[in-house]
């Protein structure tokens, strides 16, 4: 297989990547890095390094629709980002220190809590307490446009959301995916927003977290331009593709199935991390 042919077919599995990762909220990132290590035979962390770019073109893309249409709440955003930037910092800094193995097999634990928490449909009760005093001085509280009108809603529990956070960066560090499903499950389940802002704001989030490792990967030269840019150009297609098929589209079955395949591609990154096959 020539360079060209296989360029071709890394943008082709990145373009199906990026489309399935929009459609189920899961994101390309947990396809790539499995899809360039277990079919191409790429090094992990070259994998990870071109992973992490693609994570930055899609968020960027996503992130100012959501700033345009009112849902993603910058306040919160930049606060979390502290804590998300340091943890993606350490995680990148120890993902150069641990061997592939290891990062194989953490991936693969990774994959099965990701696949887990995008089938779950977990409503989470309106938190009618007041918000605590860090809420309160940064004034985190705001609305977001429904069927009904704008929605106000108030935030809680930010310390405990903050240092959620910092493991979300750490895991995005370290594996080079974007973790939103941390993300969410910090704000949705513990800060108590509400859940289409939750989202929004962690897709506002994942592109400057990734950002922040990505630098590191960049300095020790695990960034290839030849495989980081096919990968970014198809995940970028597939992600618009997927939004624009997502309104139409029944996810739920597509969401298990989908959770199915990242189960089926988590034991193999375990299996070949403790075999020594990677």
């Amino acid at each position: 297989m020539n360079t060209l042919e296989s360029t071709l077919l890394i943008a082709g599995g990145s373009i199906v990547a990026g489309f399935l990762g929009a459609l189920t909220g899961l994101g390309g990132g947990v396809i790539i890095t499995p899809l360039l290590t277990l079919v191409f035979g790429f090094d992990l962390r070259y994998a990870i390094g071109a992973t992490l770019v693609s994570v930055i073109a899609t968020s960027s893309g996503a992130a100012s629709a959501y700033v345009k249409e009112g849902f993603s709440n910058i306040r919160i955003g930049m606060f979390l980002e502290i804590a998300t930037t340091l943890g993606a910092v350490a995680g990148a800094s120890l993902a150069l220190r641990l061997s592939t193995q290891t990062l194989a097999v953490i991936f693969g634990l990774v994959l099965l809590y990701s696949s887990y928490a995008s089938t779950r449909a977990e409503t989470v009760p309106a938190d009618t307490r007041p918000p605590d005093r860090i809420s309160r001085f940064f004034r985190m509280g705001s609305s977001y446009p429904s069927l009904t009108g704008e929605r106000h809603y108030e935030v809680h529990r930010v310390p405990q959301g903050f240092a959620l956070m910092f493991g979300a960066g750490l895991v995005s560090g370290l594996l080079g995916i974007g973790s939103g499903a941390l993300k969410v499950i910090a704000m949705d389940q513990v800060m108590r927003i509400p859940f289409k802002v939750s989202t929004a704001t962690s897709n506002f989030m994942i592109g400057v977290t990734a950002a922040a490792s990505a630098g590191i990967y960049l300095q020790r030269g695990y960034i290839a331009p030849g495989l980081a840019m096919p990968v970014m150009l198809g995940v970028l297609a597939g992600s618009i593709l997927g939004a624009r098929v997502l309104p139409v589209t029944q996810t739920r079955w597509l969401r298990v199935i989908f959770a199915a395949l990242v189960v089926g591609i988590a034991a193999e990154m375990i299996g070949h991390g403790l075999t020594g096959r990677i």
